[in-house]
Order: C-alpha cells, then structure tokens, then sequence
C-alpha cells in the first residue's frame, strides 16, 4: 500500500511539474511601442483573445507602450529568442537587414489594395527568406499610409521641406529628404511629440495611426494627409520568433494562424479608416490640412528615383531584382 502512495505521489508529482513547465513555455511576450488605442495594438490583442478562445493552453501578454523594449531594440531580441513576438515597422530593422528598406520605400505603394498585394507576392516571399535567416517569420502582415506635418507650414512639395529639421521612419525617406534639402533627425514615432514640442524637430513623416495615438496635432500647424496621392506606405507586420513558433504544439501553430488570419482582415479594413480619421483629429485641433496633388506626388517620385531607390539598387547585390519585384505588382 505505501509502495502504491509514494508510486502516486511521484506520478502527481512529475505532472504538476510538467504542467508548471507547460504553464512556462506557454506563455508569450508581445512588444510593441503604442498605445492601447492604436490599431496595432488591436491587431495583437485580436491575435492574443483569438487564442485565448481557442483553448490550447497558450498566452500572449502584451507589452505596449515601449514598456519591454524600446522601439528600435525589438528586433534582436525578437530574432535571438529574448522576445517571442512584436509588431514592428520592418524598417527599423534595415540596419540588420538592408532589403527591409524597401519596405519603407517613397510612392512603391499606390493605395491599401496594393499594399495588400504586396504582401502576397513573391516579393514579400524573398523578404520572408531574409527574415527567415534571422529566426523570424510573419503572422499577420500589414501596411500603414502616412503623411507630412510641420509646426510653421504646409508640406506638399519637395522644395516645401528644404532647410527643416525633420524626421522619417527609414532610410529610403530619409535620404529623398535629405535629397530635398532637409536636415534629418532619426527617432521612432514615440519620440516625436517631444522632439517637436522641444524644437529638436520642425516637420515629420509617420503613419495616420501615429499622427493620432500620439496626438501630434497638439505640436503641429498643417498636416499633409495620405489622401488621393499618398506617396508614405510603411509595412508594420506582426512578427514571430520563428524557433518559438516551430515549438509550439500543431494546435497551438493552428490556432495562432486562424487568429492572425482573422487580425490581418481587421488591420487592412482599420488601415483604410485611419486616413480619415487622422484628418478629423486633425480638424478638430484647428490644424490646417494641405492635400498633395499628382504633380506634387510626381516631384517627390521623380526625386525619389534619383536618390532612394538609386542608393537602395547600389547598396544591395540583389537591390535590383528585390526592387523589380516589387514594382512588378500591380
């Protein structure tokens, strides 16, 4: 009978604590640098309820505001195994991995259709090989538009910016800017309501999203929107250590794909609102609102051309044929 007990007691034993390593390995950290109420974090809270609901013993806790990484500093961590998942704008990381740039690339997307496009494309999938070298894959893709504002005038132009301390999300706008004349201060978004309400900046470029959830119509006088010429489309993907996902159970893999499935169709519907809505925030803070026209739009293509996608080409052995495939999508 005792033989039987301590036999009893050691199998209880190993289950609890299989079930604590269990409970462990179970649980996953999502970074991100917004708000709650901005649409990437609802785009990961979709994902994390999503799963919760389907029962397979998996939790994702999710980090906004900067409050696990900083903005910048997620994507080491994420591709070493220190962070398990982040939504991030894939072009912070093109210091890591040069191609990324592309993803940040002046007047390549013409709208939010062809954004999803994009995504499904063979382009995406070389972009997803070179993520794959780093241990990171994608879950739910996605684009953002954006657009200019400026704490003392209108950006509709490339000779609007000469001579202004601005900044840009990545390195292909920040070099047709610079091309335009314009100093430049590089920070993520988070960053930006100070570095204008300090001085440090006098103009930005960041998605809709961004302008909104970090109320920069508090610091600026005009605001250029993504509207019928929307020349700012910035890739922002929810993404995944790829050696996580590989050991997690197939009902775990299955149900994390079904809520990305889900978010992805959120996040393209809320990308096409958040234009509109970022120029009634804008109104409502008596902020005037400048629109581009196609010849406004064509100057900063054709400046682009000369100095973004001309360095992108020469910096890249394969920036060529990345960059053909891209333009290749209709």
């Amino acid at each position: 009978m005792n033989k039987f007990f301590a036999t009893a007691a050691a199998a209880a034993a190993a289950a609890l604590f299989a079930g604590a390593l269990s409970a462990n390995a179970t649980e996953l950290r999502l970074s991100h640098q917004w708000s709650d109420k901005d649409v990437r974090h609802q785009v990961a809270q979709i994902v994390a309820d999503e799963v919760a609901a389907a029962g397979v013993d998996l939790d994702i806790k999710i980090f906004p505001t900067e409050s696990l990484f900083k903005a910048r500093e997620q994507y080491t961590p994420l591709s070493r195994g220190q962070l398990d998942m982040t939504v991030l704008p894939l072009s912070y990381a093109g210091g890591q991995q040069p191609a990324y740039n592309l993803t940040l690339m002046p007047g390549l997307v013409k709208n939010h259709d062809h954004a999803a496009r994009l995504s499904d494309s063979p382009f995406m999938t070389a972009l997803e090989e070179k993520m794959a070298e780093d241990d990171v894959m994608v879950l739910v893709h996605g684009y953002l538009a954006g657009g200019f504002a400026a704490k003392d005038k209108c950006i509709r132009k490339p000779e609007d910016i000469a001579g202004l301390q601005t900044r840009a999300a990545g390195k292909s706008f920040e070099q047709m800017l610079a091309g335009a004349g314009a100093s430049i201060a590089s920070m993520a978004s988070s960053e930006v309501y100070n570095a204008m309400q300090s001085g440090v900046l006098d103009a930005v470029n960041t998605s809709s999203s961004s302008f909104v959830s970090f109320r920069l119509y508090e610091q600026v006088a005009c605001y250029t929107p993504a509207g019928e010429f929307a020349l700012w489309f910035m890739y922002q993907p929810l993404l995944m250590n790829k050696s996580t996902f590989d050991g997690l159970s197939s009902e775990q893999q299955a149900a994390l794909m079904a809520a990305a499935e889900k978010a992805e169709a959120f996040y393209l519907e809320e990308a096409k609102k958040e234009d509109a809505a970022s120029v009634e925030a804008f109104r409502a803070a008596n902020v005037e609102i400048a629109e581009m026209t196609q010849e406004d739009f064509d100057a900063w293509l054709a400046l682009a051309k000369e100095t973004s996608f001309k360095a992108f080409v020469e910096e890249l052995p394969d920036g060529q044929a990345l960059l053909d495939m891209a333009l290749a999508v209709e």
